[in-house]
């Protein structure tokens, strides 16, 4: 008796876009030869230059999102697409598509949610110092705040599962979104893996999006706001602790005076010590209940995240 045959798992390749006519059809047609199974869809996001006319010419579906940022178009593409093996990466033609096979295959295999391309590179062009850095120095304040399991949190190369997709709420407008990706993955405690990958320079002619100032202080505003949200106690406590140790400071001189002359003739610092205290301990009150209403959030996201079936790794 022949054994029941497996469905081959469904695998969609989503390329955003932003000005990148130059590189796209490489990219298309490096994921054709390294998944050609897979349906290959570019978002172009009000693109100037032709980009998805270049990636309609290179056999892509091209889809269109107006809000401007990296962020609406993760939000429209899990929406809209439905597969069970999602592999997302940027249309510059820096990662590496042989790369998705063994992605796609430890995704399955292991039953992960998310893997990451980690990116390798000893280009100095394609992996410039200050992104090293500001990729080292975000990925390690998320690891000690969430936990590790990502090393390089950054990388625009991934590969999810159904569930993964069908559970995140992707909030973030712009490049912040791999942020979200890592902490979603963390604080659910998902099944994560990485892979590394070749990380190239950009061909002649395109030109990188990412400003290294300023989308790294959106980076940190996003992390800063994941912490608030997704550990309210821990965030609101140590604001608490910063409050109460400059209302001790502004107290204590006040009080030894007081037990010295019997006098407080310094009654705006002693008013202003007092509602420091009392704010620190508001703002302990203030985590204790968000942290009740985070651990509801968390459980929401759980259920969604079991209401849709695992893929299974199927034979051809």
């Amino acid at each position: 008796m022949m054994p029941p045959r497996v469905a081959v798992p469904r695998v969609a390749v989503i390329v955003p876009c932003y000005n990148e006519a130059v590189a796209v059809p490489r990219v298309i047609a490096g994921f054709r030869a390294a998944l050609p199974g897979a349906t290959i869809t570019v978002y172009d996001n009000n693109s100037r230059d032709g980009t998805a006319e270049a990636a309609r010419a290179a056999g892509a579906e091209v889809r269109r999102e107006t809000r401007q940022g990296k962020g609406h178009v993760v939000r429209r593409a899990f929406a809209d697409i439905e597969a069970d093996v999602y592999v997302m990466v940027d249309g510059d033609d820096t990662y590496d598509a042989a790369t998705a096979p063994a992605m796609v295959a430890l995704l399955l295999e292991q039953r992960l949610d998310m893997v990451t391309g980690t990116r390798v590179s000893e280009a100095a062009a394609a992996y410039r110092p200050g992104h090293r850095l500001g990729n080292r120095v975000l990925t390690g304040l998320v690891q000690q705040v969430f936990g590790e399991g990502v090393s390089d949190m950054l990388s625009g190369y991934r590969a999810f599962s159904r569930r993964f997709v069908k559970s995140f709420p992707a909030l973030a407008a712009g490049f912040e979104t791999e942020t979200e990706f890592t902490v979603h993955a963390l604080e659910l405690r998902l099944p994560v893996g990485e892979l590394p990958t070749r990380y190239r320079e950009r061909p002649q002619g395109s030109a990188s999006k990412l400003h290294t100032v300023r989308d790294g202080i959106r980076i940190l505003r996003t992390i800063v706001m994941l912490v608030k949200d997704e550990r309210p106690l821990a965030f609101f406590s140590t604001f608490g602790a910063g409050i109460f140790v400059a209302g001790i400071g502004f107290g204590v001189p006040v009080v030894a005076e007081f037990f010295v002359t019997g006098l407080v003739p310094r009654l705006p610092t002693a008013v202003l010590a007092m509602g420091l205290v009392l704010l620190s301990f508001l703002s302990l009150a203030c985590g204790l209940v968000l942290d009740s209403v985070s651990r509801g959030r968390k459980e929401i996201k759980r259920l969604a995240y079991l209401r849709t079936p695992a893929a299974e790794a199927g034979e051809g």
